[in-house]
């Protein structure tokens, strides 16, 4: 009796946050997962060194259409997830040309590439809400108005929209999930939640005196990153290419993830908690709060854990790690 291959899935920026909680999920619906990696210098696998076994690591880079090519060609995948970007705000008002390459571009390259291969493959672009910036309503749906407020952003907008072009002119199957914040014990230490549980773990155990944070006020809507890639997933599964707005419906202030984290800890934030103007945005962006209605009608989707869960799971991770960073010290 024949068996029926598995399904095949590529997926850019496999190494980072998203891409390891993609990969994990989908190796857990039976796929032959492909991820994308650079040619770099130093290799960081450490999101998915836990499943490293499991996955087929083909080299390729946004930046090169030709390596784009010729990957698609060789791997021949039915669903792409395009996760990869330069996606640090900040650095994007350093490196905007680069941030544009890679992130509004690289897109294109992607899609020019499904296009001249296989234009059956289905395709994720990872778009943000960051592409609202200087919010024109609240909450933000589908429908609300783009004013990006960073070079990331309008990176973002283009990406976006190039995918939406090639939907509607070559009826490829393409979607732009537009997620809100989503964070995970995987974040980087640059991004400020994971800056914060880091920072509030290091102080616990009398590493750190304090933390240096930027606008304290910034609003944000919150998510687990791996309740989100599942939604990426769902979207690639419908009858028709649509867009989607991935959120938790709620707001929280960084404040408020300093008074969870340090809380959690024993701790009173406002003793450690410095304000440092060398860490505000040239261009701030004060109040992100998705909508997702249409994705909870239309895929079914929920996110499963609270801000307050993933603050706590986020600060007893990093406990955990500065323990052992301590113990492996002496």
């Amino acid at each position: 009796m024949a068996t029926t291959p598995a399904r095949r899935a590529l997926i850019t920026g496999v190494t980072g946050q998203d891409g390891s909680y993609l990969a994990d999920f989908l190796l857990e619906q039976g796929y032959e997962v492909y991820g994308v990696v650079r040619r770099a210098s130093t290799e960081t696998f450490e999101r998915i060194n836990h499943i490293k076994n499991q996955l087929t690591l083909v080299q390729a880079d946004l930046t090169d259409q030709v390596s784009m090519i010729d990957v698609i060609g060789s791997v021949r995948p039915q669903e792409i997830y395009n996760l990869a970007a330069q996606s640090f705000v900040p650095t994007s008002w350093k490196q905007p040309i680069l941030t544009g390459e890679v992130t509004a571009l690289g897109v294109t390259r992607m899609l020019e590439a499904i296009r001249l291969v296989d234009k059956g493959i289905r395709f994720y672009q990872a778009s943000s809400s960051e592409m609202f910036g200087r919010v024109q309503e609240t909450p933000q749906t589908e429908k609300t108005p783009f004013y990006p407020r960073s070079p990331y952003g309008v990176a973002k907008v283009y990406g976006h929209w190039i995918t939406v072009n090639y939907r509607e002119s070559y009826g490829i199957f393409a979607v732009s999930g537009i997620l809100f914040n989503h964070e995970s014990p995987r974040r980087g230490r640059e991004f400020v939640t994971r800056k914060i549980s880091y920072g509030a773990a290091q102080i616990k155990y009398g590493l750190a005196k304090e933390l240096r944070l930027g606008n304290l006020d910034a609003k944000r809507d919150w998510g687990f990153a791996a309740d989100y890639v599942r939604a990426m997933w769902m979207m690639l599964q419908q009858k028709e290419p649509e867009d989607y707005v991935i959120s938790s419906n709620e707001t929280h202030t960084v404040r408020e993830v300093c008074e969870l984290s340090f809380g959690h800890l024993g701790l009173d934030w406002q003793q450690f908690v410095k304000v440092d103007p060398e860490f505000y945005r040239p261009a701030e962006v004060h109040h992100l709060h998705g909508d997702c209605t249409k994705a909870r009608a239309r895929l079914g989707w929920r996110p499963e854990v609270s801000f307050s869960e993933l603050i706590r799971m986020m600060v007893d991770t990093d406990l955990a790690r500065v323990r052992k960073e301590l113990g492996s010290s002496k």
